[in-house]
């Protein structure tokens, strides 16, 4: 008797050697770490880096320092935390901030899970196990239920694209880069490419050693005075007791600061009023000081022209010179709509004798030579060379690594006409792939570690909601990632930033594809939206697959 052959018996699941692998031991990866541990998952962190800290430990830059409170800018998770760390200043330096990064590390014991100065470069994705294989540069596989890429969404350093870069005789860095050691510039021409906020905060540093300080600036900034300060111990001791009623206040707010938001448009009341409303944000010290002043600040031209203006009546009260306070003046673009400055004696500085600006839209670079720098009309000779030409924002950091999803479909394919995603944590074809503030969420445009702490969260209940129903997968449906996607676009719309060129629409890297890359419609609304979609069984994903 002839039996048809039996199907072949389906391959036998793939068992994880890992629970968890966390790309990134700065703020959102050591968190991460933190609340799978409290799941009992086994998890690794792979951190290219010789040390924990993420942003804080690669950017050393001189005046390197946080631009939100410290106070706010800090973990909320513990309120014994909160109660035993000891701020020294408004504005915490790069090393304190590095300082307070270490202690949670060793508070909470979270580095015999972190591995150093291991890069994690391919991830891809076994669609019959539901696992990750990730690879790292050292050769070493491992197998994983989850993935969470706690890679920062400054991380990727955009390398200064100018020819001859590489012919220069004297000493190069980079803000991002800078030497641990430090360097000591003394009697030193110096030159600094780019005035974002790492160059705001460097050149008036770099100034105190250079003998002479040359400032390539293609576009002028709008920076706003942190007026730092220590702070006392009755400051702290004052802010401690009310920490538990701030740290919710935070998680409920717009941006992840606190701040009663505006009622007015900047053009219902007169100039007066609008100066004197200026006046008191300009002296708050706080990035947002201006922005929070009226509500149609960053949706009606006429309404930012107001505040722009303001500010660059500031810079010609600071600068001497007129034509130098011309250059440093904004004309280009709203206030706003690329990244705002909080700087410390920043304009000032272009009142010393041996610190000059090179205005690059009338003499623009043609190369860099091996003695300095060639512009339009001369050369510049310099001893050395300070790249502060920023990151390849948002998406550089998940790119860079080759992550292959369901298919064999790359991110770099799904991404290359911009990020697609729902709730700027997972994108379909890439189950189990979670981003911490990614794009397509509040990420860069609201406080980042109350940012941080809600995706942790919001992942971690996810997974743990997986585990207790035996689900193996959780992927975003096309149909979410798409009204997600046009919701983002829809809600940016509506505001000033789309039509800017700059890290906020992909603008600073060459062949980016021009997309806004945050969700503009505040922290709150989006915490809700996360909020609703768990609480409607993980509306817009696909649950699927059972445990081993």
């Amino acid at each position: 008797m002839h039996t048809a052959p039996r199907p072949p018996s389906p391959s036998a699941p793939v068992a994880p050697q890992l629970d968890a692998v966390v790309v990134g031991a700065g703020f959102s990866g050591l968190y991460q770490l933190y609340r799978l541990r409290e799941l009992g998952l086994r998890t690794r962190v792979f951190e290219a880096c010789e040390d924990i800290g993420g942003t804080w430990y690669r950017n050393r830059y001189p005046g390197a320092r946080c631009d939100v409170e410290s106070t706010s800018y800090s973990y909320s998770f513990s309120p014994e935390l909160d109660q035993e760390w000891e701020w020294s200043e408004r504005y915490a330096t790069q090393p304190e901030l590095l300082r307070y990064l270490h202690h949670v590390a060793d508070r909470f014991d979270l580095r015999k899970d972190v591995t150093l100065q291991t890069r994690v470069t391919r991830a891809v994705y076994d669609e019959s196990g539901h696992v990750w294989q990730v690879t790292t540069d050292g050769g070493e596989t491992v197998t994983t239920r989850f993935v969470v890429l706690a890679t920062g969404c400054m991380s990727a350093v955009k390398e200064p694209d100018i020819p001859g870069a590489g012919t220069f005789a004297g000493r190069s860095l980079h803000t991002a880069d800078w030497p641990h050691e430090g360097v000591d510039l003394t009697g030193s021409r110096v030159a600094v490419i780019g005035t974002g906020c790492s160059g705001v905060q460097a050149i008036p540093l770099l100034a105190e050693q250079a003998a002479g300080l040359t400032v390539f600036q293609r576009t002028p900034v709008y920076a706003l005075p942190a007026l730092n300060r220590p702070l006392s111990a009755a400051e702290n001791a004052e802010f401690k007791a009310r920490y538990p009623e701030f740290r919710a206040a935070q998680r409920r707010s717009r941006g992840g600061t606190v701040f009663e938001l505006p009622t007015r448009s900047a053009l219902e009341v007169d100039e007066a009023e609008r100066t004197a409303t200026y006046e008191k944000g300009w002296e708050t010290g706080l990035l947002s000081g201006l922005l929070r002043t009226y509500t149609d600040i960053l949706a009606d031209r006429a309404a930012n022209e107001t505040v722009a203006e303001f500010v660059r009546s500031k810079i010609r009260s600071i600068v001497t010179d007129p034509a130098t306070a011309e250059t440093l003046s904004p004309r280009t673009f709203p206030f706003g709509t690329k990244r705002p400055c909080l700087d410390t004696n920043y304009y000032a500085t272009y009142n010393k004798p041996h610190v000059n600006v090179v205005d690059l839209t009338e003499t623009p670079i043609v190369e860099i030579t091996p003695r300095g720098i060639k512009t339009s009309d001369r050369e510049h000779a310099v001893d050395v060379i300070v790249f502060a030409t920023g990151f390849d924002a948002m998406t550089g950091s998940q790119v860079a690594v080759d992550i292959v999803g369901k298919g064999g479909t790359t991110l770099r394919e799904k991404w290359a006409d911009g990020p697609r995603n729902h709730l700027g944590v997972l994108s379909a074809g890439f189950p189990n792939l979670f981003t911490v503030i990614g794009p397509l969420s509040p990420s860069v445009l609201s406080n980042a570690v109350v940012s941080i702490e809600q995706h942790v969260e919001w992942i971690t209940d996810c997974i743990a909601h997986l585990r207790k129903n035996d689900i193996t997968e959780i992927d975003a449906t096309e149909s979410a990632e798409e009204e997600w996607c046009a919701h983002v676009a829809d809600l940016a719309s509506r505001t000033l930033y789309p039509d800017v060129a700059s890290w906020y629409t992909g603008a600073n890297v060459p062949g980016k594809p021009r997309v806004f890359l945050a969700y503009t419609g505040g922290a709150d609304r989006y915490r809700a939206e996360c909020d609703a979609a768990a609480r409607d069984g993980y509306r817009g994903f696909v649950l699927s697959g059972a445990a081993d």
